[in-house]
């Protein structure tokens, strides 16, 4: 097997216009497709990064909650790239996002720090 990288990441949001608010004006990802899907009376918004990556945001009526601190299993965090931390903590909390304090990776010696989405899904910036 020959993965080359991450296509996607799929993201089931509680509040469709929030999110989509938050990943395109805060976050500054590129609308590619936007589309509502009445057999399942929700929204799939294919959303991209620069580097191509793309995440899919849907909006699906009672999904279920899942837990994300302290420690849950599954996902743990998605992990954005960034080439400066501190610009892009400014910007977040210019919008009123709660950003954590930036720390440094005792291994790489890089900065990185975490902040949520709308639904409380944990978000790491990374600087590379």
């Amino acid at each position: 097997m020959n993965l080359l990288g991450i296509h996607h990441i799929a993201i089931i949001c509680s509040d469709y216009e929030r999110s989509k608010n938050f990943y395109t004006k805060i976050l500054g990802l590129k609308i590619v497709n936007e589309a509502f899907r009445e057999s399942r009376n929700s929204y799939k918004l294919d959303l991209s990064m620069n580097d191509g990556t793309q995440i899919e945001l849907f909006s699906f009526s009672n999904a279920p909650t899942r837990p994300s601190r302290p420690e849950a299993q599954g996902l743990r965090h998605l992990a954005f790239k960034v080439s400066n931390i501190e610009d892009c903590v400014l910007r977040l909390v210019q919008q009123n996002v709660e950003v954590e304090p930036i720390r440094m990776d005792e291994f790489t010696g890089k900065k990185f720090t975490f902040f949520s989405d709308p639904d409380g899904l944990p978000l790491e910036l990374y600087e590379i």
